[in-house]
């Protein structure tokens, strides 16, 4: 499926704002509400648009840390950590990576003695390293078209 500018613009719309209605879009690009939902509807058939998610503050909701940690996985560990990845509830996202870490992870963590429970589980996987999170510079910038090409 081709991404035209029309898509572009919804795109746009709908990652500034998942909860704009097809008419408020259609009315910031001058397009019917019908035609806006056909548009969402293919670039979802396409798997384009993935799903509409809130954003929730961890601050908010009793976490006081963020942090990126990596982990250098010990021999034969890297599977079986893959595998429990999905049951620790701190992680948000993780990443397999190249380089001398396999894997890095975005956690949240209620205080420093939540963090050092959070990496005495890890170690038993590999080596861990933590990057306490001070301030977003960037976060969550939309996906911009990148010159026409098809996608």
């Amino acid at each position: 499926m081709k991404i035209d500018a029309i898509n572009w613009e919804i795109l746009h719309c709908l990652q500034e704002n998942g909860r704009l209605s097809n008419a408020e879009i259609g009315r910031k690009i001058g397009l019917s509400s019908p035609a806006v939902a056909e548009r969402i509807k293919k670039m979802e058939d396409y798997g384009i648009l993935q799903g509409f998610r809130a954003d929730v503050s961890y601050t908010k909701t009793g976490y006081q840390l963020k942090a990126m940690i990596t982990l250098k996985a010990f021999m034969g560990r890297l599977k079986p950590f893959m595998l429990k990845v999905p049951e620790f509830k701190e992680v948000l996202n993780c990443y397999r990576i190249t380089g001398n870490e396999n894997i890095i992870m975005e956690v949240v963590l209620r205080d420093q003695l939540h963090l050092q429970e959070f990496i005495d589980r890890l170690i038993t996987y590999g080596e861990a390293k933590t990057h306490i999170i001070l301030s977003n510079l960037v976060e969550n910038s939309p996906i911009m078209d990148h010159g026409g090409e098809a996608v």
